[in-house]
């Protein structure tokens, strides 16, 4: 704990990830302002939907935190929350299951459903979430489609409830520092993206390679990264995309679950980003950032960690915290305190990415320039 809390220090995280006061685009979901002027002291507390092994990695993470604490599960599996009853000292009260979790709104001593399911159910539980009058923290892709993401945003509104996405690497520490240096116009005017993000997925039978839980393969999975990473790193939208699809093995990804896909993306500056996403090949997590006055480059980039990478300047050489600690003090900051993140986390992020994705899909099925625009 005491390292934590040096990095933090060292990091400047709530000076760099997080500045207050409150942000707007925050605070306007929220049913009421700051909680008082001592929320810093205040704990978020969270329940978990989905206990599998990103809820465990999150919640195994959580242990660390300052401002964030478990305190409620959500699953179909009884032995499963059984079990984390026992680990995490889980009050009977706080459990539920996929029919009944709709009770939470009668539970006080939740304050945040952090959804982490099959893509495909996100839609229906984060909106029965809200309904309940909880805030929600939606795992990537926030959905299947830009469209149902966009009907969970409006119902967060609807509630008066924050809804922020898992984008961890918004908080991590060597990403900040490439933010920085980029928006202090230390690469000069950007030219060039790239982005890699592949691996060899194994278990056929994992709901990831079936398309009515997961709503599409690589893409959705992890080449999701690249197309986040190429908006943050660059600091602008894109205005159109290119793709092409290549399927070595039509049994393993049937139809609806992508292979591999290479992309194109365009800004408005004139910025290309050139990216791949895979689920046949491995070392591929790997962002390159280029401007007239210098780069960046990490590899890994967006794994567990810890990141690595370097700059015309040196090696970045950020101290590596668990992401999802950081990740949960930061969102309980802007749950909390109204914080503004540096990079956003809100559904209206997680819905420009999905935008995205589904324009990606479109080019590769028309073989045409998509425009975003």
């Amino acid at each position: 704990m005491k390292t934590r809390r040096n990095f933090l220090q060292a990091a400047g995280l709530s000076a760099v990830a997080l500045s207050l006061p409150s942000f707007p685009g925050y605070a306007a979901l929220s049913k009421s302002e700051p909680l008082s002027k001592n929320s810093q002291d205040r704990v978020l507390r969270v329940a978990i939907m989905g206990l599998g092994s990103y809820g465990t990695r999150v919640a195994e993470a959580m242990q660390d935190c300052k401002r964030a604490k478990l305190v409620g599960v959500i699953s179909g599996t009884p032995s499963k929350v059984e079990t984390w009853k026992s680990k995490y000292g889980i009050p009977d009260k706080n459990c539920y299951n996929y029919e009944n979790f709709d009770a939470i709104k009668d539970n006080p001593d939740i304050d945040v459903v952090y959804v982490i399911t099959p893509n495909a159910l996100h839609k229906d539980q984060v909106i029965r979430v809200a309904k309940a009058g909880k805030h929600v923290i939606c795992e990537k892709p926030m959905a299947v489609n830009a469209a149902d993401g966009q009907a969970m945003v409006d119902a967060c509104k609807a509630a008066g409830v924050f809804f922020l996405i898992g984008y961890r690497m918004h908080f991590e520490a060597n990403t900040l520092e490439v933010v920085r240096m980029r928006k202090a116009g230390e690469f000069g005017e950007i030219k060039f993206f790239q982005g890699l993000s592949g691996f060899r997925i194994g278990d056929p039978t994992q709901w990831r390679l079936n398309p009515a839980l997961s709503g599409g393969g690589a893409m959705m999975d992890i080449g999701i990264y690249s197309i986040n990473g190429a908006r943050y790193m660059t600091g602008e939208e894109p205005i159109w995309v290119t793709a092409q699809e290549v399927k070595t093995d039509p049994v393993k990804f049937k139809e609806g679950i992508d292979e591999t896909i290479t992309f194109q993306m365009g800004f408005p500056s004139g910025v290309i980003a050139s990216c791949l996403s895979t689920y046949s090949m491995n070392n591929l997590d790997k962002f390159f950032l280029n401007g007239t006055q210098g780069f960046a480059e990490m590899q890994p980039s967006t794994g567990y960690g810890p990141i690595e990478g370097r700059t015309h300047k040196g090696p970045l050489g950020k101290p590596h915290v668990t992401h999802q600690t950081t990740q949960m003090d930061a969102m309980a900051a802007i749950i909390l305190d109204g914080a503004q993140p540096e990079i956003p986390v809100d559904g209206e992020e997680g819905v420009k990415d999905m935008k995205i994705i589904d324009a990606i899909f479109e080019a590769v099925k028309t073989g045409k320039k998509v425009s975003l625009v």
